[in-house]
């Protein structure tokens, strides 16, 4: 594994003492204009970063790992990084959780702190599927395991779960309970992971010669995006209106239901509800909600024990995708006695 550019490395690259350049990063008004210009000229060549806890530092290197989550007020977030914190604690680590919000340039920003603290490694589940930033860290030394994430490039780990089959087993659930018209409710479609749970429900509607999905498109994966989406959706006319829902997240789901109880309507009678994560709220919500379960400590734990791996700098670390598989948990909420649209 490559090791961060140092100061000395820039001295050198520069022709100037260690303490040369550290007046052009801390005190540049006492250097000259040409020294300072080629000193800043190696920085940018070598691609220095200046190190902000160089006191905390051992071998380079500060003591904690990183987890970058794409939204800290779900749940499900909180449950994989307690499988982080289980697996970082038991290497003698801390670890940083850091939180995207769902936003690609606070994403970016958060990248940026990680490199410049120095820490071992970092766990991110990105908001795109391609993210040049975290790949750029990768190559430069810093280990970066994708979480809740297929890696599409071999030089880097990730630990998922298949969430294309997710989709599928909640809308074949859905078409078994009876149900033709069925609603996909998520977003933003810039999250992948949206993406392929849409991919795997249309796939099910599809090979069962069903109508397309209704699909009410979300700003964010949160209750009050589920409430706005229940309010569209009971707005259909009637003739077309889903008789069921698939919500990409729990968090969607619960607001779904707070809306159908808003809107005087039963749950699953007049509309069945499928959620996703089956976090903790999921089984103790007013109608018990079905979702589809994904192993969320685990997946936490298993993506820190890969980075803790690689960070080790042992020759035999392998760069490994790993993927579980979901589990459909059903309860009330799709538990039908009549359709009544």
């Amino acid at each position: 594994m490559a090791q961060p550019v140092s100061i000395r490395d820039v001295a050198l690259r520069a022709g100037v003492s260690n303490g040369t350049v550290s007046n052009v990063l801390n005190r540049p008004e006492r250097v000259a204009a040409p020294t300072r210009l080629r000193v800043e000229a190696a920085i940018a060549e070598l691609g220095f970063v200046r190190n902000e806890s160089a006191r905390q530092l051992r071998a380079g290197r500060s003591r904690a790992i990183a987890y970058v989550v794409l939204d800290a007020g779900n749940p499900f977030f909180t449950d994989v990084a307690r499988g982080v914190e289980h697996a970082a604690r038991e290497a003698g680590l801390a670890v940083y959780l850091l939180n995207s919000d769902e936003n690609a340039e606070r994403e970016r920003e958060n990248l940026e702190l990680l490199h410049e603290q120095r820490v071992q490694g970092i766990l991110i589940t990105p908001i795109e599927q391609d993210n040049e930033y975290a790949a750029q860290l990768q190559r430069q030394g810093t280990p970066v395991v994708l979480v809740d994430r297929g890696a599409q490039d071999a030089a880097q780990c990730s630990v998922a779960v298949d969430d294309v089959l997710g989709g599928d087993l909640a809308a074949t659930h859905l078409i078994e309970s009876g149900h033709e018209r069925i609603a996909m409710i998520g977003g933003p479609f810039s999250i992948q992971q949206v993406r392929d749970r849409h991919e795997g429900a249309a796939r099910a509607l599809a090979r069962a010669g069903l109508p397309p999905l209704t699909v009410l498109e979300t700003s964010a994966l949160q209750v009050a995006e589920g409430r706005r989406a229940g309010e569209r959706l009971v707005g259909l006319p009637s003739a077309r209106r889903p008789t069921a829902a698939f919500c990409a997240n729990d968090l969607l789901a619960l607001g779904l239901l707070q809306a159908m109880t808003q809107q005087g309507l039963r749950v699953p009678d007049d509309l069945a509800v499928v959620g996703y994560d089956d976090i903790e709220f999921a089984a103790a919500a007013a109608v018990p909600l079905t979702s589809v379960r994904q192993p969320r400590e685990l997946l936490g734990r298993t993506a820190a024990q890969l980075l803790l791996e690689e960070a080790s700098g042992e020759p035999a670390h392998e760069h490994r995708h790993v993927q579980f598989q979901p589990e459909l948990v059903v309860r009330a909420s799709t538990t039908m006695t009549t359709l009544r649209w």
